[in-house]
């Protein structure tokens, strides 16, 4: 009975050291495994055959001790290491690793949640991120404005080449020197007609239709027929082109009053009663009369062939002469903004020294727009003042609305001019540029990057950037519960407790690390050390068997 007890007690040992050894040999095999994470196994003792239980001491004895004989070893547990492994940078964006505590959640094509330390993900053929099985990788997604939604749990889907975006203008910054030392601007240019008629004799005035219309210079011959065409071209304003616009004289009685407010509109004077001087085209002594806005900037000129008709009798039915130059210190400068299609639109600012109080110079500005719907070129005008050491303090009337009816995009386009970075010093010349306005053209997501919080940040062909979601972490309140199946997953154990899915950096998890994947963190020397140790209890072990079998055949030897 006792020599065969110690056998099995020999082979109990054996079996023991065996699953140590197969242990050691599956860290050793996955020491290059991405996140993979050791095992070690736990000895316990199996039963103890007890002969005496033992006694207390009393007045005349002393106490004995039991008295129990051991009967081999048994393994207690098998333990997972989920200490983090090292760090390896991989430079591709896909690759992730956690750094500190957390799994990746991850769903099957099954639709069986799963989750893993191992980061080498890539986008599959339906723009998903995925691990190297195909398994989803979750996290929270965006709504159609990019905001992310925390609380929705959602496969993870990074578009490249596909998804297009732009942003409508809402700011531009302006920069620059707008110089208070030059001079007021307290009159525009001024231009006239040559003198005009009725057919009927008489000064033109304001209501005479087009068509009884005629040159004192000429009298008899009409300038105009009904349906024909009057083309403005050549026009400069503050020495800057205009572009052409063409004006139908209507069967129903187009009047000198009609195509004078269609002229102002396409010229973009504005008559706001709080302006100087008296801008806007009028019809006065029998001349048409363009006062343009106060200021160098502001000046129109004509060239003296600018209105084209398509009449044969008239070809040039409107001969205009400067009457009065502008003065006053301007400058001008444009820019583009962008609807909310992307599509650019070119807004003109011009700029004419207003005042200079003892608070510090005032300067007023115009803008206008040839894309406007309806010819109405004009946007609207504010000032902007500065105090005595030239910085600046306010912005009056900075707020802009431009029509774009019939374009498909949001309509009116507002936008805000933003002046904190001009000064008012008195510098040689004032210059003043759009440094920045944040609309931007269509554009295409052509990459992406994921920070240490897990969110996923496209990156667009037209300098745009987008939330496209985030990156989901799962924590567990015993890791060590979760049971290991293949490609690196786990799955949930009846002792892990249940997942809790946050985001990274918050509730304990660990940061995420773009570009990187996690090591496994197998020691080899000490795997070696207890190859070596294993090895030695296996060998022991055997040596109580074969010491067991050879006292049993002596005591054969007897019998005989």
């Amino acid at each position: 009975m006792g020599l065969t007890s110690a056998m099995y007690t020999g082979l109990s040992g054996i079996n023991v050291n065996q699953t140590r050894i197969n242990t050691i040999g599956n860290n050793i095999a996955n020491v290059n495994t991405t996140a993979f994470k050791a095992s070690r196994t736990l000895f316990q003792t199996q039963f103890f055959r007890t002969s005496n239980l033992g006694t207390r001491p009393n007045a005349t004895t002393g106490g004995v001790n039991p008295m129990q004989v051991g009967l081999g070893a048994v393994v207690g547990a098998t333990q997972r290491d989920h200490t983090p492994g090292s760090i390896e940078t991989t430079g591709i964006g896909s690759d992730l690793a956690i750094e500190g505590d957390g799994f990746f959640v991850l769903n099957t094509p099954g639709g069986r949640q799963v989750y893993s330390r191992d980061g080498s993900f890539s986008l599959d053929a339906n723009n998903r991120l995925v691990s190297i099985d195909g398994n989803a990788v979750m996290g929270f997604g965006v709504d159609q404005n990019f905001t992310l939604q925390p609380n929705v749990l959602s496969e993870i889907a990074i578009p490249l080449g596909t998804l297009s975006i732009a942003q409508a203008t809402q700011n531009v910054n302006m920069d620059g020197d707008l110089s208070g030392g030059g001079t007021i601007a307290t009159q525009g240019a001024v231009s006239a007609s040559q003198a005009l008629i009725a057919s009927g004799g008489g000064a033109a005035t304001g209501s005479t239709a087009l068509t009884s219309l005629q040159s004192a210079s000429n009298p008899g011959t009409n300038l105009f027929a009904s349906g024909d065409t009057i083309t403005v071209d050549g026009v400069t304003k503050g020495g800057r082109s205009l572009p052409p616009a063409t004006f139908t004289v209507g069967t129903d009685g187009s009047t000198l009053d009609d195509f004078a407010a269609w002229l102002q509109t396409n010229l973009g004077i504005q008559t706001d009663a709080t302006l100087p001087g008296s801008p806007g085209v009028t019809v006065s002594g029998g001349q048409l009369v363009v006062s343009s806005n106060a200021g160098e900037a502001n000046a129109i000129v004509f060239t003296g062939n600018d209105f084209l008709s398509s009449s044969t009798t008239a070809p040039q039915p409107l001969l205009m002469t400067q009457t009065q130059s502008a003065t006053g210190s301007g400058v001008s400068t444009s820019f583009t903004v962008y609807d909310s299609l992307g599509s650019p639109l070119i807004v003109q600012a011009n700029f004419a020294l207003d005042s200079t109080p003892n608070t510090g110079p005032v300067w007023r500005y115009y803008l206008e727009s040839a894309d406007q719907s309806g010819g109405m070129r004009s946007l609207g005008s504010g000032t902007v003042s500065f105090d005595t050491l030239g910085n600046f303090v306010a912005a009056d009337g900075n707020q802009f609305s431009l029509d774009i009816n019939n374009t498909g995009a949001l309509t009116p386009l507002t936008f805000q001019i933003n002046f904190n970075d001009v000064n008012g010093l008195s510098t040689a010349e004032s210059n003043v540029i759009a440094a920045s306005q944040d609309g931007f053209p269509p554009g295409t997501l052509s990459g992406f990057g994921v920070g240490a919080d897990g969110v996923i940040t496209g990156a667009f062909s037209n300098g745009m950037t987008q939330t496209l979601g985030q990156v989901a972490v799962a924590m567990f309140s015993n890791p060590q519960g979760l049971i290991a199946a293949n490609d690196n997953l786990y799955e949930l154990g009846p002792n892990s407790g249940e997942p809790r899915i946050v985001e990274p950096e918050q509730f304990g998890a660990g940061a995420v690390l773009s570009g990187a994947l996690e090591l496994s963190n197998v020691d080899l020397s000490r795997e070696f050390i207890g190859l070596i140790t294993s090895s030695t209890g296996f060998q022991a072990s055997s040596r109580v068997i074969s010491t067991s079998s050879d006292l049993l055949d002596q005591l054969l030897l007897i019998a005989r």
